[in-house]
C-alpha cells in the first residue's frame, strides 16, 4: 500500500562513533555440546559447553511437559552431548531432543531453502494464503 506523504523539512542529526573493538576480537560459537541440563516447574534449561544456557518452555515437548518431575531426571547426554535421550527402558519417557531443534535452522537447512526455485516458493505462498 502506498500513501502520499508531504516531505519534511526537519533536519536529523547522524552521530558517528568510533568502533572500539574489530568484529575478529568477538567470539562466535562454532559449534553447540551440552554441558549440563536441570529442570523447573516451567523450563528445561540447557548450559552449553561454550557459556550459552538456553531454556526451552516445558509445554513445547508434551512428552516432558506431562511428565512427572521425577521422570524428567532419568535422562542421558548422548556421546556426542548434542541429544538428551530418555531410555524407556529405564524411565516412563520415550523421548530424544536434539540441541539443535532449539538453536535455529542449521546452515545446511538455510542453504537447502536457498536453492529453491523461486518459481516453487512463490507457488507455495499462494497456496498458504
Amino acid at each position: 500500500m502506498f500513501t502520499k506523504g508531504k516531505p519534511s523539512e526537519e533536519q536529523v542529526q547522524v552521530k558517528k562513533y568510533e568502533v572500539q573493538y574489530p568484529v575478529s576480537a568477538y567470539t562466535f560459537p562454532r559449534e553447540a555440546r551440552i554441558h549440563q541440563v536441570w529442570f523447573d516447574e516451567e523450563y528445561m534449561h540447557i548450559a552449553l559447553t561454550d557459556g550459552r544456557r538456553l531454556s526451552v518452555p516445558l509445554w513445547w515437548i508434551p512428552t516432558l511437559y506431562n511428565a512427572d518431575p521425577a521422570e524428567r531426571e532419568k535422562f542421558e547426554i548422548s556421546r556426542d552431548r548434542t541429544m538428551i535421550i530418555w531410555d524407556p527402558e529405564k524411565c516412563a519417557i520415550n523421548e530424544e531432543i536434539s540441541i539443535f531443534d532449539f538453536l535455529g535452522p542449521a546452515e545446511e537447512v538455510e542453504e537447502s531453502l536457498a536453492s529453491i526455485p523461486q518459481r516453487r516458493a512463490r507457488e507455495a505462498l499462494v497456496r498458504v494464503s
